[in-house]
């Protein structure tokens, strides 16, 4: 088997729910060793959250988590405790990256900041995510995903001419501004770790993250210009790009391109309405092309995307994705072995292909709570006596569930 591309990194990831742990499994289905290192109550906040996969071990039947969270190995430690955090920085001895998402300033508070990780290992990359970044005056400020997109101009851009703003279905923020952004972060650092054997922080900001994302409209932003929802050329200034009601649901008509917008004229028998292209909503072109698409059903205007380059596809709902032949040939949904479960669970595959040393999903199955505490302190050079220690003072944790 061809070995994997990030075989031989290490990584602690202190985070939790959605941005660490989707930066953390990038890593993990490319071979990365990613060692979860949770409290010793509850875990992650994940394990929690329904639905449940039947038959799964307690704190590993989340479905969320075990998306999430394959790959992984699990140990718990009470960094608030002196044994726990002297064993968090053995293990930084041996790791490459420490991956978190505290609040600014906690790791600092509990003595495990970049210089106390630097000086037990040089090389250590030190990715923080947050909400607003480690420096700037909103470092304490609590936040989510809406919260970001908000203070970033994103959420304004959202929605129809003179409506509300519209939340997206998805954590934009969370996975693009954060986790996407750590992953590059985390690769470039080590990268420079390995050419000159230098660590360094990675400071990774979801508002920061989520605005990189606005780069069009900022350019025109910083020119003057003014972009704002429903008025914007990917937002439904034009009739040629937006969304369309049709028989049994939606489509979506992407035809900026005049060759595009011409196939679909073209196509529906309407030559007429070429010159209107790029008319507003609420124009009598507009209404043409309202009445044309009501006119036939999903699946009729698929085959007519299929027939004419007019870059129309329909709507799916995301059952209806997960269940395409696109995401069944792409390798998207994906089954793991779960232990304890009553069948394979199906979860998302690995969005990225390389084609020499493609990701792996089936590494490891999505770890029990502190399912690897002993494994991962031995490997770090604990004797037998110090880890009964760390587990008898209740500074480490054993398998929960």
């Amino acid at each position: 088997m061809t070995s994997l591309p990030l075989e031989g990194v290490r990584v602690l990831d202190l985070s939790r729910l959605l941005p660490g742990p989707f930066a953390s499994l990038m890593l993990a289905d490319f071979g990365a060793d990613v060692v979860k290192v949770e409290d010793t109550g509850a875990g992650d906040y994940a394990r929690a959250a329904p639905p449940y996969v039947d038959g799964a071990a307690e704190s590993a039947k989340s479905a969320a988590f075990i998306a999430l969270n394959r790959n992984k190995r699990s140990i718990r430690l009470d960094l608030k405790a002196e044994e726990g955090r002297e064993a968090l920085l053995a293990l930084v001895e041996g790791a490459d990256v420490v991956l978190e998402s505290f609040r600014p300033g906690v790791m600092d508070r509990l003595g495990l900041g970049i210089d106390a990780l630097r000086a037990r290992n040089p090389r250590i990359v030190h990715c923080a995510i947050s909400g607003f970044g480690q420096t700037g005056p909103l470092t304490q400020r609590p936040g989510h995903d809406m919260n970001y997109l908000a203070l970033a101009g994103v959420l304004a851009l959202n929605g129809v001419r003179d409506g509300e703003p519209v939340l997206g279905g998805v954590q934009i923020a969370d996975i693009g501004g954060g986790a996407q952004m750590a992953v590059i972060g985390v690769l470039t650092a080590l990268r420079h770790a390995e050419r000159t054997g230098e660590g360094q922080s990675v400071d990774v900001s979801m508002t920061d993250g989520a605005l990189s994302w606005t780069v069009m409209e900022s350019a025109a932003a910083l020119q003057g210009q003014q972009p704002r929802r429903g008025r914007t050329l990917l937002t439904g200034e034009h009739l040629c790009y937006r969304p369309y009601p049709c028989a049994d649901g939606w489509i979506t008509i992407g035809a900026l391109e005049p060759k595009f917008w011409k196939a679909f004229c073209d196509g529906v028998g309407r030559d007429d309405l070429i010159p209107r292209q790029f008319d507003p909503p609420g124009s009598e072109a507009h209404a043409e092309v309202e009445r044309i698409a009501l006119s036939r059903t999903r699946e009729e205007w698929a085959a007519f995307g299929s027939e004419h380059d007019a870059c129309l596809e329909p709507v799916w709902e995301l059952e209806e994705a997960l269940e395409s032949d696109l995401v069944r040939a792409r390798e998207m949904v994906v089954e793991i072995d779960q232990p304890g479960a009553t069948g394979p669970v199906r979860a998302l595959g690995v969005p990225i292909k390389l084609s020499a040393t493609p990701g792996d999903v089936h590494r490891l199955p999505a770890p029990g709570l502190g399912e690897h505490t002993e494994e991962v302190l031995r490997e770090a050079g604990l004797d037998e006596d110090r880890i009964a220690a760390l587990l008898s003072s209740g500074a480490a944790g054993a398998l929960v569930g």
